[in-house]
């Protein structure tokens, strides 16, 4: 399945039913009256998140929505049906955007099962029934029904993590998510070797929380560079980040103040994140020099600094430690099944 993180489609909500203009035509009734029934409401579009889905790939192939109009009143004093409302299912994390400039926000799904009426669907028309009066005894007006709502929005996801590995490119991420979940992200030895971001469970003492591996970070990733913005929106809801620096590069301190400047501006509170600095691929170099490493990152400003191998798992567990201290009681993944007091049976 194709990653896709945004898309714009066209929404239309239904127009109201026609009223009808009708009189009761019965043998041996004289001067029956109206009997023109009201037209029916148009559809609503509603958006509805929901689970198993973490793509919009979808809307890439059908990008225009229209609910169904309400059908039109009739004689005998008979209404029209309603339309149907229309149902468009989104992955949770799923912004809605108006086709502005600013890109304004206008909805955001943040949980399974919730819905938001959308667009409301144009009310039905009056049937000349409704009209009569002591005064008017054939009224011969109607009304047509109220045209639906119409625009065009922007779909926008954000993946729901609660916590996100952030470096440069090939700092190792890919090798961390598969080292700590069942991910099959795609490993090598060269850059950019990530191109779409990746969600994988992780299960650690007992506790189980979502990772996300977003790719690598350039310089002006914030301003779009290497579709970084994009790349960087993804990890605005994680609780917590765990920065990854290659501790084989050229200048791993350069390495941090890189990523760190990008979070800073970007915004979005991601350079108030907590972070967790993990120094990687320790497997390469001996003990002293990566201490010697971790004491520069250190006196650079960076909090403890953690040595580890994604590759052989040395010193991971410390980190997915840090990473449960400082994540809430329960994880986005963790159910509620062990609320109930030691001893209480229940059946769910």
């Amino acid at each position: 399945m194709h990653f896709l993180d945004q898309a714009k489609i066209y929404i239309r909500s239904g127009a109201g039913g026609p009223g009808a203009v009708s009189f009761r035509r019965e043998k041996y009734i004289e001067y029956g009256g109206p009997d023109g029934g009201n037209g029916g409401k148009g559809g609503d579009i509603i958006f509805e998140a929901v689970a198993g889905l973490n793509t919009l790939i979808d809307f890439r192939y059908t990008q225009h929505f229209k609910a169904p109009r309400g059908g039109g009143g009739a004689g005998r004093d008979r209404y029209g049906a309603g339309g149907e409302n229309l149902v468009i299912k989104v992955p949770v994390g799923t912004q809605i955007l108006a086709d502005d400039d600013e890109r304004t926000l206008l909805a955001d799904l943040t949980k399974v099962g919730q819905r938001i009426t959308f667009l409301k669907g144009g009310m039905g028309g009056r049937g000349n029934a409704s009209y009569k009066t002591s005064t008017n005894r054939a009224p011969r007006q109607h009304q047509p029904g109220e045209d639906g709502e119409e625009m065009w929005v922007w779909l926008r996801l954000k993946l729901l993590a609660d916590a996100g590995l952030v470096g440069l490119p090939n700092a190792g991420k890919s090798t961390f998510i598969n080292q700590v979940t069942n991910t099959k992200a795609k490993v090598g030895a060269y850059a950019f070797t990530t191109l779409r971001p990746q969600l994988g469970v992780v299960s650690h003492k007992g506790r189980e929380f979502v990772l996300a591996d977003i790719p690598g970070l350039i310089a002006g990733a914030a301003e779009g560079a290497g579709v970084g913005d994009r790349f960087l929106g993804h990890i605005e809801r994680c609780q917590i980040l765990i920065h990854l620096i290659d501790a084989t590069g050229d200048d791993p301190v350069s390495a941090w103040h890189t990523v760190c400047d990008e979070l800073e501006a970007y915004g979005a509170g991601l350079e108030d994140k907590p972070q967790i600095v993990a120094l990687n691929k320790g497997d390469l170099l001996d003990e002293e020099l990566m201490a010697d490493i971790s004491e520069q990152l250190e006196a650079a400003g960076a909090q403890e600094v953690i040595a580890i191998s994604g590759a052989t798992g040395q010193g991971v567990d410390k980190v997915l430690d840090r990473v449960i201290a400082a994540l809430p009681d329960k994880s986005s993944v963790e159910t509620s099944s062990g609320d109930n007091e030691e001893g209480e049976w229940s059946p769910i």
